[in-house]
């Protein structure tokens, strides 16, 4: 039994001069988790991944491995390994030798090599491919390989900085669905750092969610999605209406910032009538979006505050709905959709 999370951070900072990329953060890594480090450019979650890598080092507080402190041990003394998003496979070697470079180093056995490269091979279904060139492959592929020479070394934890990236929506989902199966077949803790909350929300057991150097929470994607800390979370993990100010001292009745999500909103006809346990408020279509699997509809309420609502198209066809702008409705909300923001 495990007696060490796989990563901790206490009271980790960085500094770039005077800006501080990651500011004074505590983080508990389980092992075994795939856990995602979710922010936007210059939140401080690459840099975060790199000080667990060992390509910086914190400049206040400690990293601990597996309740080793290696806040100042060069990279190649860290059980870890780094997948790029740019993939830097070389491009001289063929699949096999990139995949095989890290036991090269090693100076293993050249048996062992061939033995352990046709097996990362079959782990990400690239058999048969050992003598092409990355210049021979697809993204997709490309990004397999990575993978492979990562994994090659049996990290303890393998490190992913936006590795999906560079890959179309389409692709990047099926990526998505085969590093999740990857990472429960291995065992081993992936740390996955990403912009896209889709991504993350679709992968992790858990997530951080990082702003301006700072992790706002902590929890899984459906603490994360259903209960966000504050306005930050409730804005970037998917879309949120927030109340606030007189208007939701009305309609929720009581002072502070709440937040319901979109999906949760009922678009009725204007002479709906709520039940007991539900909120209704009337207001005027302003713009209808049509999305293909749904439609997102922007409502305006008295006193100008638009709520954004999304409808799946289970019935209505497009073109009717586009021709609902500027129509009366009612919206409906079950009071209990209703979440309360922190700070």
């Amino acid at each position: 039994m495990e007696l060490y999370n796989a990563v901790t951070f206490f009271k980790v900072s960085k500094y770039f001069g005077d800006v501080a990329a990651v500011d004074e953060i505590d983080l508990e890594i389980k092992p075994g988790e795939f856990f995602s480090l979710l922010g936007p450019s210059g939140s401080g979650k690459t840099t975060s991944l790199r000080m667990i890598a060992g390509f910086d080092q914190p400049t206040r507080g400690n990293i601990y491995l597996f309740g080793r402190d290696v806040s100042h041990l060069p990279p190649y003394e860290r059980p870890v390994n780094t997948v790029f998003q740019d993939y830097a496979l070389f491009p001289h070697m063929n699949v096999g030798e990139n995949i095989a470079y890290g036991l090269m180093i090693k100076r293993v056995p050249k048996k062992e090599q061939t033995e352990r490269v046709q097996k990362m091979l079959a782990l990400v279904q690239l058999e048969g491919m050992e003598k092409r060139k990355p210049s021979q492959l697809s993204g997709g592929q490309r990004q397999r390989v990575a993978l492979a020479r990562a994994l090659i070394n049996n990290p303890k934890v393998l490190l992913l900085d936006e590795p999906l990236g560079a890959l179309d929506l389409k692709l990047r989902q099926q990526m998505q669905v085969e590093l999740k199966a990857l990472q429960q077949r291995l065992g081993i803790t992936f740390i996955f750092v990403t912009h896209d909350q889709e991504e993350a929300l679709t992968m992790s057991d858990r997530i951080a969610v990082f702003s301006q150097g700072r992790i706002q929470q902590i929890g899984t994607p459906a603490e994360m999605y259903e209960n966000p800390a504050n306005e930050f979370v409730a804005g970037f993990v998917g879309t949120s209406n927030l109340l606030r100010g007189e208007l939701a001292e009305r309609l929720v009745g009581e002072k502070g910032t709440f937040a319901i999500r979109p999906e949760k909103i009922q678009l009725k006809p204007a002479d709906a009538s709520a039940t007991e346990n539900e909120t209704a408020v009337d207001g005027v279509l302003k713009d209808v979006v049509y999305l293909g699997l749904y439609t997102r509809y922007l409502v305006e309420l008295e006193g100008g505050l638009d709520l954004v609502v999304i409808r799946q198209n289970l019935n209505a066809s497009s073109m009717s709905e586009l021709k609902r702008k500027s129509e009366r409705v009612r919206l409906i909300w079950n009071q209990e959709h209703v979440h309360r923001l922190g700070s």
